[in-house]
């Protein structure tokens, strides 16, 4: 870390040459003239046949210390369907979808610990408050969460060849959390 408090070096997210999405290159009439393939959204797209869902690793559904399963498996499971849906599927990799299906449910988690115990802790050995871990945890899991989510998206964005619009598993990661906090 620099003085400054900046990182400096090393890889960034978005930085780099940009690839342009199906839609673009098919607009401009291919101009690269490779092969490119084409999935398109339409009326049809839930009556696709495919692979089926690869199993997600039993980590994903262990029963945690406070004696309830990580609700990880379920998000693998509906974002893969939503991949499926829109013919994605297979240009994803199990593991991404793992990593995200549990960094996903690691911040709900710590948003129920944080709805638990509340936004102060009290510091080990002068007593007095400070913030509480689960709030600086929360906030990493969900900085992680929404980067995976960007690189899933990215793929689908790449590969298909129209605009897509409507609700995807990273609009519904609020309402599994308000959910969550409601003990369903």
């Amino acid at each position: 870390m620099a003085k400054d408090g900046t990182n400096r070096g090393g890889a960034r997210l978005g930085a780099g040459a940009k690839k342009k999405p199906l839609a673009d290159k098919i607009a401009e009439g291919n101009p690269g003239k490779r092969p490119i393939t084409v999935i398109s959204f339409n009326d049809n797209v839930g009556k696709l046949e495919g692979q089926e869902m690869p199993k997600p690793s039993e980590m994903l559904s262990a029963i945690q210390k406070d004696g309830k399963p990580l609700m990880a498996a379920e998000i693998y499971e509906k974002t893969w369907e939503w991949l499926r849906e829109r013919g994605c599927s297979s240009l994803v990799s199990p593991q991404l979808l793992e990593r995200y299906a549990m960094s996903a449910a690691r911040w709900i988690q710590c948003e129920e610990m944080v709805t638990e115990y509340g936004f102060l802790a009290k510091h080990p050995t002068t007593g007095n408050a400070q913030r509480s871990p689960y709030v600086a945890m929360a906030q990493d899991y969900m900085a992680q969460t929404n980067r995976l989510w960007m690189e899933i998206f990215l793929i689908v964005k790449e590969n298909c060849a129209s605009e897509y619009s409507g609700e995807s598993p990273q609009d519904d990661l609020m309402e599994r959390l308000l959910t969550a906090r409601k003990g369903r």
